[in-house]
């Protein structure tokens, strides 16, 4: 009977055991797209949770989750181009933590919060303005395919030194100061009446062009005309041309009719 008595306080006192470690044993779940910083006494350890359940000692462990998904921030930074114009850009920039690497982001910066603010949007508004310093603002225009590749290879550069990997940048607007889209407009009303200008120009040139070549040609054809008629063709065109009448003269003297030999005889003459 006693023997009983004992393996049931035993057996209850296990049981109580494990409830109470049951319940003083945290379980940690780690969601999907998530990494766990796992600390000891406060101190990041090396060990990073993945996705799951993780038992973790009570206490003496805690655990802080960071998300490692693409995230969004937006940030509007303003800076100066190579012909000091005031530029106004808004940048749309997709990030994410370097799963493998949380625990050191947590370490030396802290929640995400604290890396947006401290990291991030300083690092875009810094890298805007050297990029932006090398174009003139007519060239942030033309050439923004060429300043969008330049801000992103500087931004993962300076970032992935922060264990923050970049997966795209996107400059969603730019625009300038009221002074200088005056300035734009007015130069390209300018330049469309300098091309008018010069397209009337070339008009004129060509139609001057066209007048000169034409009298050339005119006078060429006089010359071989003139050089083409010899005493022979006129003679001959004079003979296919008589009416078979013989001119009469009118003087001084009776009038008197020219024969024909007389003629050609004069004209040989």
């Amino acid at each position: 009977m006693k023997t009983n008595k004992a393996l049931n306080s035993a057996g209850k006192l296990t049981a109580l055991l494990c409830l109470i470690t049951i319940f003083l044993t945290p379980f940690v779940i780690v969601n999907a797209g998530e990494r766990g910083v796992l600390m000891q006494f406060g101190k990041v350890q090396d060990q990073i949770l993945g996705e799951g359940i993780h038992v973790i000692i009570p206490i003496v462990n805690t655990v802080e989750k960071l998300s490692v998904r693409v995230q969004n921030q937006e940030i509007s930074a303003e800076a100066s181009s190579k012909d000091l114009q005031d530029v106004f850009a808004d940048v749309a920039l997709n990030w994410h933590f370097i799963p493998e690497e949380v625990n050191a982001i947590f370490q030396q910066i802290g929640d995400k919060k604290s890396v947006i603010s401290r990291i991030i949007n300083p690092a875009v508004e810094e890298v805007l303005k050297a990029v932006i310093a090398k174009y003139t603002a007519e060239e942030v225009i033309t050439k923004r395919g060429e300043v969008k590749l330049e801000v992103d290879n500087a931004l993962t550069t300076r970032l992935g030194n922060y264990h923050i990997a970049v997966d795209d940048i996107s400059l969603v607007h730019v625009h300038f100061s009221e002074r200088f889209g005056e300035a734009v407009e007015a130069k390209q009303i300018a330049e469309q009446e300098a091309k008018r200008a010069e397209f009337i120009a070339l008009k004129a040139t060509k139609e001057a062009e066209a007048k000169v070549n034409l009298a050339r040609g005119e006078a060429e054809a006089n010359r071989l005309l003139r050089d083409g008629l010899t005493p022979e063709i006129l003679q001959r065109q004079t003979i296919e041309k008589w009416n078979g009448k013989l001119p009469l003269i009118v003087g001084k003297d009776v009038p008197k009719f020219f024969h024909l030999t007389e003629l050609l005889e004069a004209n040989d003459n």
